[in-house]
């Protein structure tokens, strides 16, 4: 246990936000998502995981990872088939902790399923969740940690 650092995020979790530069892509997975053969694909190359809640988890990342402010994709979750403009309650509650991390509503966009596999494949790392809800899969862009004013 550290100081100030959620419990859910260990080390190699750590070791990969730390590494990862602005404009890089988060994954985080819920457990029916093809997360190891995506994350072979990844920059990290392996899969991470974390045995929480989608919600749970985005909170934890989100503590420590700031979202990219010059795009309008730095948030994105994945569109239900078939239904674009369903939000499910496991997509409801990420939404409610993304807006809580940023201290204002930040929309999530949505993204269709193979795009999103797609967007996947291209980022830093995948983490996968112990989330059992179905899309219950988000993307999540770095943004930059300003210098301590002078």
């Amino acid at each position: 246990m550290l100081k100030g650092i959620n419990p859910l995020l260990n080390a190699d979790v750590l070791q990969a936000l730390r590494a990862m530069g602005h404009g890089d892509d988060l994954i985080i997975a819920d457990t029916n998502f093809p997360s190891d053969s995506v994350a072979r694909q990844t920059v990290l190359g392996k899969l991470l995981r974390i045995d929480a809640s989608a919600a749970e988890v985005v909170k934890a990342v989100l503590s420590l990872l700031p979202l990219d402010t010059f795009v309008n994709d730095a948030a994105a979750r994945m569109e239900i088939v078939g239904k674009p403009n369903e939000i499910p309650p496991v997509q409801k509650e990420v939404q409610k902790e993304i807006d809580a991390a940023e201290g204002k509503p930040w929309p999530m966009i949505s993204i269709e399923r193979y795009a999103f596999y797609e967007r996947s494949k291209k980022a830093y790392c995948v983490i996968q969740t112990g989330e059992r809800r179905f899309y219950g899969c988000f993307a999540f862009r770095k943004g930059v940690v300003p210098p301590d004013a002078e």
